[in-house]
């Protein structure tokens, strides 16, 4: 089959087959980590998966880093490509590699040394404070790797190999399904088994594009020796920005959630939201690895000023957000009841809450992928300030507004109700930034 490039004319096909990778790729990432859940539910018990599922937002806000230099990454290098300087963007690509290799390490220091005092700042206490610390210190030693293959996915998309960031991702996913098999479902590590497996996943994840990249290969990118470039260190920065702040800004409001689950339905209420966080996961990473494929191929024919592929790109993009947004949503009616089962089946109670609060949820994948594109779009464009705009009040100001105040109205059902609001009013924010924003990139 010929392959892809960025600078083809893209049919709705050609545009499923170059992001299908991506899509699939983010989808398995989720449901490797599906899987640590699934085991530390159903063989370590109720209260570790609650301390894992406390814990998991601060250790996802260190990793964030790699999902900045990667998304932000991309947008600078594809764009510069377009501009026909493909010496400049490997010096780029070997510059931000480096970097947030080097940023990962420092991060991994820093959760490991303070980890305890967050975890009991956050109000974690007794045997869920001893989960939390000994889950989440297995889990960062392995820090530099994640952040790695978080940037890994978006670059190779923009070496023009999506396939082969696949082909990473169920490796990686693969080693953690199996050893979270061994580890935790037939050698009695718990816990600890739960977190070698995830370490160990993310280290396969980080070193195979790393040894692949350093070597001679047929992609568009290769590590060269880089040379030090303030400026695209900061433009990567600001491109980034939006995806720094959504991932950090769940990972707060996740937090938050938790917190006000604790006060409405105590330590079930954290179980129960854990459930839909890896549910959620896996249906948002459709939309995320939608917005990863086609980022390469806007920045690419912005730089190269393709205004009548700019134009197409958005006008499919949207045409096929609404088909899967559609799609989502009645899924998600169906698989409410079988999927709590399966994690939580063995408490009736707690099945029983985390069914109608999965119901309640479901409605907010009808508009969650519109603002992940609408942010994912701009930063493409390299407009990083739009995208962290929508991102901050899609992420951060819209759901911490509405998961205080709904729960004053409906207690427990507000709390679910205030993730629906919040992706309803980021559409909004999408949909004023794309016009008035339309004259200056003239997509429209």
């Amino acid at each position: 089959m010929q392959s892809i490039k960025l600078s083809d004319h893209f049919t709705v096909k050609k545009l499923l087959r170059f992001t299908l990778p991506s899509i699939a790729m983010m989808i398995f990432t989720s449901i490797y980590g599906v899987v640590d859940g699934f085991f530390v539910s159903n063989f370590v018990g109720k209260t570790p998966f609650a301390a894992v599922n406390f814990i998991m937002p601060f250790l996802m806000i260190l990793g964030t880093i790699g999902f900045m230099f990667g998304t932000g990454g991309s947008a600078l290098i594809s764009k510069t490509m377009g501009e026909g300087d493909l010496e400049k963007a490997n010096r780029t690509f070997s510059l931000l590699t480096y970097t947030v290799m080097l940023c990962g390490i420092l991060f991994a220091l820093f959760g490991i040394l303070f980890l305890r005092p967050i975890a009991a700042l956050l109000g974690a206490e007794g045997e869920m404070q001893e989960h939390c610390v000994t889950y989440g210190r297995i889990i960062l030693a392995a820090l530099p790797f994640f952040v790695l293959q978080m940037a890994f996915q978006s670059f190779f998309v923009t070496a023009e190999k999506p396939q082969l960031g696949l082909i990473v991702t169920v490796a990686a996913g693969v080693t953690n399904m199996v050893l979270d098999a061994l580890l935790v479902g037939v050698f009695p590590l718990g816990l600890v088994g739960a977190a070698l497996a995830t370490a160990i996943s993310q280290c396969v994840g980080g070193l195979i594009p790393l040894i692949y990249f350093l070597r001679p290969n047929n992609s568009l990118l290769r590590l060269t020796k880089p040379s030090f470039d303030g400026a695209a260190l900061l433009k990567t920065c600001t491109n980034g920005s939006s995806e720094l702040m959504s991932n950090i800004s769940m990972s707060l409001v996740g937090m938050l959630y938790n917190v006000q689950l604790l006060h409405y339905e105590g330590e079930n209420g954290v179980a129960a939201y854990g459930v839909m966080m890896y549910v959620n996961m896996i249906f948002i990473a459709v939309f995320i690895g939608y917005s990863i494929g086609t980022a390469p191929i806007i920045g690419y024919h912005y730089g190269a000023e393709n205004d009548a592929e700019l134009k197409s790109l958005l006008k499919k993009s949207l045409g096929l957000i609404s088909i899967g947004a559609i799609g989502m949503l009645l899924l998600a009616f169906v698989l409410a009841a079988p999927l709590s089962g399966l994690f939580v089946g063995y408490d009736g109670e707690l099945y029983e809450l985390t069914r109608n609060g999965f119901f309640i949820f479901s409605f907010s994948f009808l508009f969650a992928g519109f603002a992940i594109f609408g942010s994912g779009f701009f930063t493409a464009l390299n407009d990083g300030i739009t995208s962290a705009i929508i991102s901050f009040l899609r992420t951060l100001v819209f759901q911490i507004a509405a998961v205080i105040l709904l729960p004053l109205i409906w207690q427990t059902n507000g709390i679910w109700i205030s993730v629906v609001v919040a992706e309803l009013m980021a559409v909004a924010v999408s949909a004023l930034f794309l016009f008035l924003k339309r004259k200056k990139y003239r997509y429209f």
